[in-house]
Parts: C-alpha cells; structure tokens; sequence
C-alpha cells in the first residue's frame, strides 16, 4: 500500500495527493505467454482485478495460473467453480454469509473470466449472465440490494439498486465505462448506501447485463436510457438530491447527463476522458471495445454516436455540482486530458482530486477513492437539504 510522501498540496479547486509509487515489476515468465495472456496479465493487475471484486487471494492465484502457462479464460472459470463450491458447501452448513462471500467471488470471477473476449458471442453472454445469477443468489443472502429492470426506448436496461438501513438523504446512479460495468463498482455502491445514500449501479446501454442479456446497445438515443434511470431514484427518494458517478468512460457520460438534468445535484467523474468520440482507432482493443458497446456497427458509426457524449458541452444544468479524480500513474487518460475535462466543464462549482501514483479509476487505492467519492456526495446532498422535518411526514416514508 502507498505512504504518503508528502503533505497534501491544495489549491481552491485542485488538491494532489501525493503518495510514495511502488516499483511495479514484471514477471520474466510472461515472455513466453501467448499475446493473449500477456495482454490479460497487462491490462489486469492485481489492483484492478480487486477493484472489479475480485478476492485478493483469487487475482493473485489468477495471475500466477496464467503465468505457468494456463489460458485466462480457464484460469479465471476454474477458481470460480471452486467458488461455487465452497458456497455450496457453506450452505450446506447453514453458514449463509460465508456462502455469500464466496458467491460473490465465483461472480466476480466469471466477470473476469469474458474481459478478453472481444466479440458478443453465446459463449460470452452465458458467462456473464450466470455471473449475474450468482451475485443475484448472494444479494438474496445479504438482503441489501435487488436487481432491478428499467424499460427503456432501446430495451430494458439492468441495474442493481442498494438501499440504506436509514432514512436516506438522497440517491445517486453509479455506472462504469468500456470494460469495467455496474456489479464490477459495487464498492462504490457499498461506500454510498453506507451513508445513508440509496444507490443504483446500473448496467447503461452497451454495458454489462444490460448489453449481453437484452441486447440493449448504445446509440445516440442513449440518453433517454439515464433519464429513465434517474426517474427510477427519484421515485425512491422524492423531493431529496440526486448524484451521478462515472467511471473511466462512465466519466464522460455522467458529466453529460449532469450537465442536462437539474435534477443532479452532485456529480463525479473517476478516470473520464473530455471527448470519447475522439478515440482513434489507433489505440487498438480499447478502441475494438468503444465499437463493440455500439453492437453490430462500423468502426465510423461507433465514432459518430460515441461523439454525442459531450461532458464539456453547456446544458439546463450548467454550473452543477462536479468532483474530478484523477490518477498521476493513469495510462489511459493523461494529465493533459484530466486538466482539459476540469478546466472546460461548464461550472465553476467544481474540484479535481489528482492522486499521484494512481492507475486508472484509482483501483489502486479504491478504499481511499470510494471513501472521498461518497464523503464528498454526501456533503453535497445535506449542504442542500433544509433542515430535518422540513419535509414532513414524507421523511417518515424512507
């Protein structure tokens, strides 16, 4: 884990904080992988694969499996059935909790085990759809969120949504971007619920359960889809504030949303990018990745409706609520492009919290990241709520 390496330096609307950056070594036994494992071992580290749920004792089995040679695929589905099994056994003991632990790991690594996958094939839907048969089963054991099913004008769209063991003082939408979806950020979800904001974590056109269950792609349609949910939190939560936080390219789409909707009190960008129609194809399977949230399109197409996310752009709500993070070690998003998407956003109402040795979305410091995230949405939501009663008998509703 990080040290600080020095006091963190604050200005108005910037502060960094600064951490001491570990050597990060390579493995000499990637060298003789194939291109795809040693793309997987690249692109997932151990950080992020915790940051996506997965137990540290999985991602590190999981890393050292396709170092001795197996495929990631099989690696990754071969420590989920060993989830699966001691979640069966747990419950065979009546020990539900430790059979939802290991549910939600099983989940964790069968998302895991589609990342490389580039195509929607059956093969691929299957895998992530019994991923979310297995964090549905572990969400009944924990009794704290449900999943829910959104129509929207493109088809139905899934979320799961966490509620609080208290009267809630708002509700906020978290999404993720490209790769990383809604049961992937679940810790964000936790870390909002936690003080006392009911949280949707939803799967948005192109994404997750939402794309591979039903199909539901994104188009330039795509906001009507985080308008319906939006709607959904509303109705939960009525007359109280709304926030938004985007991950990676989430980012870019929350701050677009925030942008048009009065309704958004509060908005984060974790990791967003200021233009994501900009993407050329040059960047590789990121880029194969942007076409395929698209669905069956070209390359051009995708670029045209990935160019209607316009976080910069003015709107109804122009001046809202917005908090940047960024990761000085980010080799997605560099520092330029992080100073682009804060000095340009349309409000002066903003803040960019730059950790030095950050990876992308910070998964490498996601207790640190998601506890500023939600500290920070839950200033904002009772900054702006009147004073307790003021609403009535309806607090008494939630």
């Amino acid at each position: 884990m990080s040290l600080p390496a020095s006091p963190n330096v604050m200005s108005e609307q910037v502060m960094t904080r600064a951490f001491i950056a570990l050597e990060r070594l390579t493995d000499p036994r990637a060298e003789h992988l194939s291109s795809e494992s040693q793309a997987a071992l690249r692109q997932f580290s151990t950080d992020r694969l915790i940051g996506y749920g997965v137990d540290r004792a999985d991602a590190l089995r999981l890393r050292e499996m396709v170092l001795a040679g197996a495929e990631w695929r099989a690696a990754a589905a071969n420590l989920a059935d060993t989830c699966r099994l001691l979640a069966d056994e747990a419950a065979s003991h009546g020990s539900e909790l430790t059979s939802m632990v290991y549910l939600r790991r099983a989940s964790a690594l069968l998302r895991m085990s589609q990342v490389m996958m580039l195509e929607d094939t059956p093969d691929r839907c299957e895998l992530y759809r019994e991923a979310g048969r297995l964090y549905g089963a572990a969400a009944q054991l924990s009794g704290d969120r449900s999943r829910v099913t959104l129509s929207t004008p493109t088809g139905p769209m899934v979320g799961w949504h966490l509620t609080t063991t208290s009267s809630p003082i708002g509700a906020a939408l978290v999404i993720g971007g490209v790769e990383g979806w809604a049961m992937d950020f679940d810790c964000i979800g936790e870390a909002l619920a936690a003080r006392g904001v009911e949280t949707l974590m939803l799967d948005g056109p192109g994404q997750g359960e939402t794309r591979f269950e039903y199909g539901n792609y994104l188009t330039e349609d795509w906001r009507h889809a985080y308008t319906v949910a939006l709607d959904f939190l509303e109705s939960r939560v009525p007359e109280h504030p709304i926030g938004i936080v985007g991950n990676s390219m989430g980012g870019a789409i929350a701050m677009a949303v925030a942008v048009g909707d009065p309704r958004v009190r509060a908005c984060c960008s974790n990791g967003g990018m200021p233009a994501p129609g900009l993407v050329p194809p040059s960047v590789g399977t990121f880029f194969t990745k942007m076409v395929a949230c698209c669905g069956d399109v070209s390359p051009e197409r995708s670029q045209a409706i990935w160019s209607t996310v316009s976080p910069l752009a003015p709107g109804s709500n122009t001046g809202y609520p917005l908090l940047v993070l960024h990761g000085g070690a980010d080799p997605m998003v560099t520092a330029e492009l992080a100073q682009v998407l804060f000095e340009k956003a349309p409000t002066c109402d903003k803040q960019m919290v730059v950790f030095s040795d950050g990876d992308h979305c910070l998964y490498n410091h996601k207790a640190d990241r998601d506890a500023h995230i939600a500290d920070w949405i839950r200033g904002r939501f009772t900054a702006s709520l009147p004073t307790a009663g003021a609403y009535g008998e309806h607090d008494e509703d939630h």
